[in-house]
């Protein structure tokens, strides 16, 4: 008798009730599977973690606005937890619950996408570790005060955007200082983690099923990573992060120049508007900036690239012309000739867009 599994039509199915913000539907689809046999944590990871992706990529492309893509979210959490609450209900648990350590999880400080983090909670769980979950955005003063209340035996630290790097980096030496050592996940610490171990974390693992497995395996977990951030980098850092409003006010100024209804085209949604002119903007010319900034801490110009290579797509999708960024790293250029890492970081950048408008240009 062959195992349950979770059919292309299951997928079909919960796609659809991500895409009608149904939650009852979408619970009642995943706690089923659990139900018929299908384990708890191929649910998670295949059928609704899965599926989230898609959903970002329906908001990238344009097809989504960013109201769909907030309440589909909604949607998963709710359908994470259900599943969750059935898997408890069943015997199917390895080890034990609590039985194998005890395992903070937190969101670095800025990301809020808080979904990948629930689901590695909720796995590890599944794995019989006794988790303890602090949500999105957490600060290091946060992180290590649950650390000294609560002791736990490792932080695991979850990342999906890169501009957020040198923030975690201040999490992991507080744990690290602490005397926890700190295993990390998510798309924003890099290829194979590359920027999650120039931060000095001690392990890393692409999803949460690797995480697990890589707790049991090194178990317990020992202070092992090193950072390799150097001074002048945190110095470069540094620099940018003092004159960011200045920064935002001549990059608002030339988007104004190149492209005066570019603002309107790429709508609301991305952050367009006051933001961009403010300190505390996080919009499209802030993202801008903190992924040079952060590309400038790690020494590794793809955090930079492969941002522009995400707004370039992002603009497209909005028939808004994407060759602004050139003039964006231009602007920024005329502003940071004091920064020699800034500079080649944008040098690298403007390559890049280079490069992608010659492909353009070439016939198909």
């Amino acid at each position: 008798m062959s195992e349950p599994r979770i059919t292309e039509a299951a997928r079909a199915r919960f796609d659809a009730c991500l895409a009608d913000a149904d939650e009852d539907a979408a619970v009642e689809l995943a706690v089923g599977l659990v139900t018929s046999g299908v384990s708890a944590e191929d649910v998670l990871l295949r059928l609704v973690a899965p599926a989230q992706v898609r959903v970002g990529e329906r908001w990238e492309s344009g097809e989504w606005t960013v109201a769909q893509e907030h309440a589909a979210t909604h949607v998963s959490r709710k359908a994470v937890d259900g599943v969750t609450s059935a898997a408890r209900g069943t015997d199917r648990l390895p080890g034990g619950a609590g039985s194998r350590g005890h395992v903070l999880v937190a969101c670095s400080d800025g990301e809020w996408h808080v979904l990948p983090s629930q689901i590695l909670a909720e796995v590890l769980r599944l794995h019989g570790f006794d988790v303890r979950s602090l949500g999105g955005s957490v600060s290091p003063h946060g992180i290590l005060s649950d650390v000294h209340q609560n002791g736990p035996d490792v932080v695991a630290l979850s990342c999906t955007l890169p501009w957020n790097l040198p923030l975690a980096h201040r999490q992991i030496e507080i744990c690290r200082w602490a005397g926890v050592p700190v295993i990390t996940g998510g798309a924003g610490f890099g290829p194979e983690g590359t920027w999650a171990y120039a931060l000095g974390a001690d392990l890393y693992a692409a999803d949460a099923r690797g995480a697990a497995e890589a707790l049991i395996r090194h178990w317990p977990p020992v202070l092992r990573g090193e950072s390799s951030i150097e001074a002048d980098a945190v110095e470069a850092y540094a620099m940018l992060v003092r004159q960011r409003p200045r920064l935002l006010e001549h990059l608002a100024s030339a988007l104004r120049d190149v492209g005066p209804g570019l603002r309107g085209r790429m709508g609301t949604e991305y952050g367009s508007g006051s933001g961009m002119e403010h300190e505390e903007g996080t919009g499209f010319l802030g993202r801008l900036l903190d992924s040079l900034a952060a590309a400038v801490y790690v020494d590794d110009e793809r955090v930079f690239t492969r941002h522009l290579a995400f707004v370039r797509t992002y603009l497209s999708a909005r028939s808004a012309d994407s060759r602004c960024l050139i003039a964006m790293a231009d602007a920024l250029a005329d502003r940071l000739d004091g920064s020699p890492r800034a500079l080649d970081t944008l040098s690298a950048g403007r390559r890049f867009l280079a490069e992608g408008e010659d492909d353009s240009d070439r016939p198909g």
